[in-house]
């Protein structure tokens, strides 16, 4: 028989509003032993059959994976990351030739709680965030290879850094398919080397596609600062959309020596563009008023609701200082792709900052995540990337 839990009376209510994540306070019994990991079935205190999910050790103690009677098994994986294709399809990314890109599966915006796959030309990059999907890979490689075919030449496990240490599981990550020599992808026809291997996440911030499209647009003539470069997106958006000049500011060298290679890769060497390995506080401290466009996007401050206070007192130092130091009529993109801060708390934070410098700003643009970074409408909670564009007289 398999293990199910029941949960206490009226701790439903959240499941049938299709909520994906039953937390341990809500669990009056466990039946079965099970390992996390594991599959589970889960009831309500009446015995009515709810759904399945993933077992995990923590606060958040199943992770749904549906609300049929279903089983798990290989032709459910199938069809869960054929829907994920499917809306890929419609957006048009799995046909666009410019963009050679994109994120196949978005956790539990496509249902599938506590799993990344990004798609990078012919490979594929899977991130496991919770134990069930870590033990899930090989049902999620076969699916892979089922949609796509020869059209996918490799798949590259990256869970070591994001499975729970606590875990044990001592994952290594390597290739679970294939091997790809790494070619350049392309997006919104820019060329761009990915490191999934070595970089942060999948390797590249695909999350941000839309926006750096935005930085384009309001690009040409002006001098720009892309701060917490990583791998230059923003910069080479920035050129391409006509820039005077751009400076690319992070703190590790590794970053910059792939920022600089990505601006090189679509613009050669004889480019108005400086790759500046330095802290981006202590850079923007002392830039004075070189800059008409400034993009910040620092990695995310608050990991967790116990760490929201400082991250919001590092969003309004950070805003301040770039608020303060824009020139005149100056444009400023400004981020935050932590999921503790909400877009009320992140925009009080820039609105305290401005305040403080006591220049005049008004608010252009409110940014979000991409389509193919979907937000499941039952789990709010998803919707992590936020952003504005200000003018700043």
């Amino acid at each position: 028989m398999e293990p199910y839990i029941i949960l206490k009376r009226g701790k439903e209510e959240s499941l049938k509003r299709f909520h994906p994540w039953i937390f341990s306070g809500a669990i009056a019994k466990t039946y079965g032993n099970p390992e996390e990991g594991d599959v589970v079935a889960v009831y309500t205190a009446e015995k009515e059959f709810v759904g399945r999910g993933h077992c995990q050790i923590g606060s958040i103690t199943v992770r749904m994976l549906t609300f049929n009677d279903e089983k798990i098994d290989q032709k459910w994986w199938n069809n869960r990351l054929s829907a994920a294709y499917k809306m890929r399809e419609m957006l048009g990314l799995t046909s666009d030739h410019s963009t050679t890109c994109y994120r196949l599966v978005h956790g539990e915006g496509d249902f599938l709680p506590g799993l990344v796959v990004d798609i990078y030309s012919k490979t594929a990059v899977i991130q496991c965030h919770s134990v069930g999907m870590f033990v899930s890979r090989k049902f999620i490689a076969e699916a892979l290879k089922c949609i796509y075919g020869n059209a996918l030449t490799a798949i590259y496990d990256k869970s070591s850094g994001t499975v729970p240490f606590k875990a044990g599981l001592n994952a290594e990550d390597g290739y679970l398919f294939g091997e790809e020599d790494g070619e350049p992808v392309r997006e919104n026809g820019n060329l761009f080397a990915v490191n999934w291997i070595k970089g942060q996440k999948t390797g590249f911030f695909i999350d941000q596609r839309d926006n750096r499209e935005l930085v384009k647009h309001y690009s040409r003539g002006r001098t720009v600062l892309n701060t917490f470069c990583y791998t230059g997106g923003f910069s080479v958006y920035a050129l391409s959309g006509g820039a005077l000049h751009v400076d690319s500011v992070d703190s590790s060298e590794q970053a910059v020596e792939l920022a600089a290679e990505n601006v090189k890769l679509n613009f050669g060497n004889d480019v108005p563009h400086n790759a500046i390995v330095r802290d981006a506080f202590e850079f923007l401290r002392d830039m004075h008023d070189r800059y008409d466009l400034i993009i910040l996007d620092p990695p995310a401050f608050a990991k967790h609701h116990k760490a929201l206070g400082n991250a919001l007192q590092g969003y309004k130092r950070l805003n301040a200082m770039a608020i303060r130091q824009i020139r005149p009529r100056g444009i400023l993109f400004t981020f935050s792709c932590s999921q503790a801060v909400s877009k009320e708390q992140f925009r009080t934070a820039v609105f305290s900052a401005a305040a403080i410098t006591g220049r005049k700003v008004r608010i252009l643009h409110q940014m979000t995540q991409p389509a193919d970074h979907p937000i499941n409408i039952y789990h709010p909670e998803g919707e992590y990337l936020k952003g504005l564009v200000l003018y700043v007289e």
